[in-house]
């Protein structure tokens, strides 16, 4: 959810400031990894580890590709509507603006999932180390932290997010040093090699994996951000494509080397505590100094995320108030010394809370809260895949020859890709993603006097 920094330069001739492509190729794909996080994997180990009953490796591997496929069809949407940047305006340009409104609507459910599984995963992580709180103090202090901080104004920078980033390259390349250094030394060369991380007879289940697979796909949620910077970035026809594409191939690699590290020294996939599973994989290598390394960072990275995603859902929901789409009284208010939209971050804050207690009723909440986010954010997924079949295939690109292959048989392979695991999703998540869906659709038909007026465009800009 972090914001990219517009370089805009205005020249004595123009009355209109003009956008600068000042950003590379790399520029871009540093921004991807800040958005993804390199330790996107280690939250979810656990959980994944047991879904997939000691197959998170693979799960993040067949993840990678509908997250591929899709990504192609994200970088040829940015190269047609540069400005545009979000799924839904995708959608709703390349196909319908109904259309583009309920995968908004969809992208919204993402959203305000994200401060709720934040929320449950700092949680959680405070009862762990610190056993006297209990859950339910843990959840209220920190959705009163992120909703108090955003009250007041304080936002997640980019600079935070830069030191975060090199916190956390640091604590997963001394992680890596020091499980290759584990395995040698307890099991030879020989013990850095197998294949049972990949595929163990034993233990693989095709249901249980296709589950693992729907969860494991969190990993590689966000980025579609990318597309945000296709106005900055020399060649975004080229660049935009090229870097999203290998932002999901890297942070593939990358998950899959800590996984597959972490399954190596600890071969059983059953956890007393799933979501932090990894900081045990990490004092088995490194001692309680590594244990409590990764501790902090990842507290500090979901209180990022959080104070972040928070940001994001309230300014959506303020603009649906300021839109008429809900009640303008209460959610298009916004305070009038700090310019923030009060009510709409206390009801995103208090949302999670109260989401938070209800779903780890037994203590798989943090499991149930990503299955919803990944709901939410697949359908948004199909809905691309749809669009740029649709603009490149079906209505035509001026000037562009169709190809069956690059625009057609791809983006529905990204489509059907997407739809088999979002099918995978326990009933819990599909249910909430298709309710969520129809809420929209009732909401959409309100507003629209039955579809014959144009939608309202759900705002993502400063989101």
């Amino acid at each position: 959810m972090a914001q990219p920094l517009a370089h805009i330069e205005a020249s004595p001739s123009e009355a209109v400031p003009r956008l600068r492509r000042v950003l590379s190729l790399w520029d871009l794909i540093f921004y991807g990894i800040v958005l993804i996080q390199p330790i996107a994997v280690v939250p979810l180990f656990g959980v994944a580890q047991e879904l997939s009953r000691g197959h998170t490796v693979t799960t993040v591997f067949v993840g990678m590709v509908p997250m591929l496929l899709t990504a192609i069809s994200y970088g040829r949407m940015a190269a047609l509507y540069p400005a545009a940047g979000s799924a839904y305006t995708y959608v709703g340009r390349g196909i319908n603006p109904h259309a583009g409104f309920l995968v908004g609507w969809a992208m919204f459910l993402g959203y305000l999932v994200l401060p709720l599984i934040n929320v449950i995963y700092v949680a959680v992580a405070i009862q762990r180390e610190f056993p006297q709180i209990p859950y339910g103090v843990g959840a209220a202090g920190f959705a009163l932290l992120i909703t108090g901080l955003n009250l007041c104004g304080i936002r997640w920078t980019a600079r935070s997010n830069q030191v975060l980033l090199a916190g956390m390259c640091t604590v997963i390349g001394l992680f890596a040093i020091l499980a290759v250094r584990y395995l040698v030394a307890s099991r030879g060369v020989s013990g850095l090699f197998s294949t049972l991380p990949f595929y163990n007879a034993a233990t693989f289940n095709l249901r249980t994996f296709a589950t693992a697979t729907s969860f494991a796909a969190l990993t590689y949620i966000g980025f579609d951000g990318l597309t945000t910077l296709a106005e900055d970035v020399h060649n975004p026809r080229r660049n935009v494509l090229l870097a999203i594409v290998l932002v999901v191939i890297l942070t593939a690699v990358m998950s899959g080397i800590e996984a597959y590290l972490g399954q190596l020294v600890w071969p059983d996939y059953h956890f007393v505590q799933p979501e932090t599973a990894f900081m045990d994989v990490c004092r088995r290598v490194g001692g309680v100094l590594l244990y409590h390394f990764m501790w902090g960072v990842l507290i500090v990275a979901s209180f990022g995320s959080a104070l972040s995603g928070q940001v994001g859902a309230a300014r959506i929901v303020f603009g649906m108030g300021r839109d008429g789409v809900l009640p303008r009284r209460l959610f298009a208010h916004l305070n009038p010394k700090r310019n923030t939209p009060d009510f709409s971050l206390t009801a995103v804050g208090l949302i999670a809370f109260v989401a938070a207690l209800f779903l780890n009723r037994q203590g798989r909440g943090y499991e149930l809260g990503g299955e919803m986010l990944n709901s939410g954010a697949l359908i948004a997924f199909m809905g691309v895949n749809l669009a740029a079949f649709w603009q490149y295939y079906v209505t035509g690109v001026p000037g562009q020859r169709r190809k069956l292959i690059r625009d057609a048989v791809l983006p529905w392979l990204g489509l059907l890709c997407c739809l088999a695991i979002w099918l995978s999703l326990p009933p819990l998540a599909m249910t909430v993603g298709a309710g969520w869906l129809a809420v929209g659709l009732v909401l959409a038909a309100i507003k629209t006097q039955g579809f014959r007026a144009r939608p309202v465009m759900i705002d993502f800009s400063e989101s």
